[in-house]
């Protein structure tokens, strides 16, 4: 069965794209909405999301827990973010490859902000048999395609809750 190679949901919040954009640029807030990410580090002095930026994720599923490296590939302030997974390990990310690109879309829309998280594949050496069969031992019967439709899902609706609230009595932010 060929398998899906990219997945993607959306929805709109409350406040104004660079707001989104300035939460969802920064690595090491991840953490507060993703089911599986614990956060990240930023390698390099420079923090604020740019092209090339590079950042080790800390991950966690069930009793698995490992690290990622990932580098920026877009951080066009207020459209769009996204960045490569290219190395994997348990504490640190030792194992170079190809894994998955994330990324951010923001759109401008009557309300808020049409936030769209897309999850691509990037595994293509990988024979669709093999992948099907590594995926669903990882994910406990799913393909990783449905396993993060659900992912994503659960971010974009903690990622709206998050900034549609108001901040210590503040208002949400805009």
């Amino acid at each position: 069965m060929p398998r899906t190679m990219s997945v993607s949901d959306s929805t709109v919040v409350s406040v104004a794209p660079s707001a989104v954009y300035a939460q969802v640029s920064d690595p090491t807030a991840m953490g507060r909405w993703s089911p599986e990410n614990r956060g990240a580090k930023v390698l390099g002095e420079r923090r604020e999301a740019h092209v090339g930026m590079v950042f080790e994720g800390r991950n966690k599923r069930g009793r698995m827990s490992w690290t990622t490296r990932c580098t920026v590939t877009a951080a066009d302030p207020g459209e769009r973010f996204a960045f490569r997974v290219h190395a994997i390990g348990a504490r640190r990310p030792v194992l170079p490859g190809a894994i998955a690109t994330w990324e951010y879309r923001f759109e401008e829309v009557d309300g808020g902000t049409l936030v769209t998280e897309t999850w691509t594949d990037d595994r293509r050496g990988w024979p669709d048999f093999l992948a099907n069969a590594f995926d669903r031992a990882a994910t406990r019967g799913h393909t990783f395609a449905d396993f993060q439709r659900g992912n994503i899902r659960t971010t974009l609706q903690r990622l709206k809750a998050a900034l549609e609230s108001p901040l210590d009595g503040d208002a949400p932010l805009a």
